[in-house]
């Protein structure tokens, strides 16, 4: 194992994309002082193996295009890796463009109801729904989708049970 921060942090980021919140803490955790742990995390900065936007940016990716999960949910989870909001906001909003929300939510609810099932019921159009919204979608586009699924217009009356 490397002795030094520095080198200890380069491993670190060898393994996987790290936020430098998250390099900072695996490296006081591995015993290293604060000022060092700064001063690697500042050297791994100006060099670039460091970079949070990148890293927000992977993570926005990865919810979207592999869990299938909606844009709130991913944000709540970069800016839980250490990662500013407005950067985190930025990647989501980038990710989210490039691969159509509406796209995502259709995956995300064809894991709970496969395309052509009925919804069969109010308490499972409701389980549905609450299931859309903790993956981090918007409910009105929860409540479309749910409603297009079920051959109903959309409207404002009538939302799926919460």
């Amino acid at each position: 194992m490397p002795s030094d921060a520095y080198s200890t942090g380069l491993a670190l980021l060898a393994r996987r994309e790290l936020s430098a919140a998250q390099v900072a803490e695996r490296l006081r955790q591995r015993g290293f002082e604060p000022d060092v742990t700064e001063a690697a995390v500042h050297r791994l900065r100006e060099e670039r193996a460091l970079d949070d936007r990148r890293t927000a940016t992977m993570h926005a990716r990865r919810a979207a295009g592999i869990l299938d999960r909606g844009p709130q949910r991913a944000e709540q989870e970069i800016v839980a890796l250490g990662i500013d909001r407005t950067v985190a906001g930025a990647a989501v909003v980038e990710v989210y463009t490039e691969q159509d929300t509406r796209a995502v939510l259709e995956r995300s609810l064809a894991r709970r109801l496969p395309e052509g099932a009925p919804i069969t019921d109010r308490k499972h159009l409701g389980r549905l729904y609450r299931y859309l919204v903790r993956q981090g979608f918007d409910p009105q586009m929860a409540t479309a989708a749910l409603r297009a699924r079920m051959g109903n217009p959309v409207s404002g009356e009538d939302e799926p049970a919460r």
